[in-house]
């Protein structure tokens, strides 16, 4: 079957379990794709594929850590053994060091290791197919944080991620295959549920997601309003360093312990 714009396609998305991932799942169901959900925590991900699909046909869940090869590429034959195919890779599942600063943590390369080893892996799993098809899609999460920086390890993975994405993209220019970056700012999720700022919910993400696979582009920040930050950033430096470091306070205060 040929993906074309609006078709039912067949894809994975990682970390779907809650926040981003759990809206855009819900999205996704909402337009008839088949979804392979991944996630580690088999209950909340379980329930989810049950809610949007009862029969179990259209949307499987498939407990994942993809930190461990072997748990990825269980992740990949699932989806092949179920639907036959993969159309499209979603790599949402994202990381921070949760309290305190990134120095202090016992493990702060985990982060690295969640948000921009497995993205990458999981790609370099995907990508022979895709090629030999003449299409697919690698729709990365990334974040403003890899725009304008402001947490060490995390804007390390996501400025990562962003040269991932863009040098794949060129990389696979005339295959069929296509790359896509969305980049939030702060919505309300798991990752920012203690923050002291406004914030819309992650549903404003999954229709973002949602419209690069109909409409692919290189990177999309969502909200909009971001858009000047990292315009900002860019131009006025100075002026973000005075900017960032109060929002951040505000940002991670709850860790701060």
């Amino acid at each position: 079957m040929t993906s074309q714009q609006g078709a039912p396609r067949v894809i994975i998305l990682t970390g779907a379990s809650s926040g981003i991932g759990r809206a855009t799942a819900r999205e996704l169901a909402s337009r008839g794709h088949r979804l392979v959900l991944a996630a580690r925590r088999a209950g909340e991900l379980t329930a989810l594929a049950r809610e949007l699909d009862p029969s179990g046909s259209r949307v499987i869940a498939v407990p994942t850590d993809v930190t461990e090869d072997a748990s990825r590429r269980a992740l990949i034959g699932a989806a092949r053994a179920h639907f036959g195919r993969v159309d499209v890779l979603i790599n949402n599942a994202g990381v921070t060091v949760e309290r305190g600063w990134w120095w202090d943590d016992p493990d702060p390369l985990r982060v690295l290791r969640v948000n921009l080893e497995a993205p990458i892996e999981l790609t370099r799993l995907v990508l022979p197919e895709m090629r030999a098809r003449g299409e697919g899609h690698i729709v990365n999460i990334g974040s403003v944080a890899g725009r304008v920086p402001f947490n060490g390890m995390y804007s390390a993975s996501k400025f990562g991620l962003r040269g991932f994405s863009q040098a794949l993209r060129r990389e696979v220019l005339g295959t069929g295959v296509r790359v896509s970056l969305v980049s939030p700012g702060f919505v309300r999720s798991e990752m920012t549920r203690a923050a002291r700022l406004p914030m819309p919910g992650p549903e404003v993400i999954a229709r973002a997601v949602v419209d690069v696979l109909d409409r692919p582009r290189r990177e999309v920040i969502a909200p909009g309003a971001y858009r000047l930050l990292v315009f900002l950033d860019s131009v006025l430096p100075g002026v973000m360093d005075r900017l960032v470091p109060p929002v951040f306070r505000r940002r991670y205060a709850h860790r701060r312990k």
